[in-house]
């Protein structure tokens, strides 16, 4: 657990490069960053604060946890989880919505957390059931549009490495999504086809269905 202030005070006095190349991606100025540092009560300041952490915490592990402790009256305390195999930041999303409201996340729900889309909105993701409905939505339009960017088929665990860096949602939501979409399918090792989400294997294999609808990645 740290306070966001120490980390941004020793970004300013030893690394002020890698602290403005990260509000240029978020296209915030200086003064803009300032302004919404006397503004911590504001969900703005979270979205900006995780991307910071998350940036400079990367470096230390394959998987950051990037969430702050959830505080309406100032998003001041970050509890941060680093791992190196996806599994550990599985358990870790999963006991985030076992308690839920006791973290916070501002961005998406579903893959790209923390992607930077002015035209897209974000919202306050608390790891309770509301959090939960918007995760499942957002899941079943990004998991098709991800492997249409990467390959057309993979492993469920090369699946899982590449995505659980950059999602808060709960491993029951991302595998009822991988069922429920009408573009992909879940082939088994013996050539069948999953049917039931709690039964997905890390060896099966997620692939395009031959006979797909039409599909227009955004």
């Amino acid at each position: 657990t740290f306070v966001i202030s120490s980390l941004l005070a020793f970004l300013k006095q030893h690394d002020p490069k890698t602290l403005s190349s990260q509000l240029a991606y978020l296209q915030l100025s200086s003064r803009d960053f300032e302004i919404l540092e006397e503004m911590q009560s504001k969900t703005a300041w979270l979205g900006v604060a995780e991307n910071i952490v998350f940036e400079n915490f990367k470096k230390c592990a394959k998987f950051v946890s990037p969430f702050s402790i959830n505080n309406p009256n100032g998003w001041r305390y970050w509890l941060i989880h680093l791992a190196n195999s996806y599994r550990a930041r599985q358990v870790y999303n999963d006991r985030l919505h076992q308690n839920s409201e006791t973290q916070a996340h501002f961005g998406r729900s579903g893959l790209g957390m923390l992607a930077h889309d002015p035209s897209e909105g974000k919202t306050l993701y608390l790891f309770n059931e509301s959090a939960r409905d918007q995760a499942k939505d957002q899941l079943r339009e990004d998991i098709p549009k991800f492997l249409y960017d990467s390959v057309p088929a993979l492993s469920v665990r090369e699946f899982f490495e590449r995505i659980y860096n950059n999602t808060p949602a709960h491993s029951d939501d991302i595998n009822a999504a991988l069922l429920s979409s009408n573009e992909i399918e879940i082939q088994t090792a013996t050539g069948g086809t999953r049917r039931k989400a709690n039964q997905i294997h890390t060896t099966d294999i997620i692939a395009f269905k031959k006979q797909r609808s039409f599909f227009f990645p955004k």
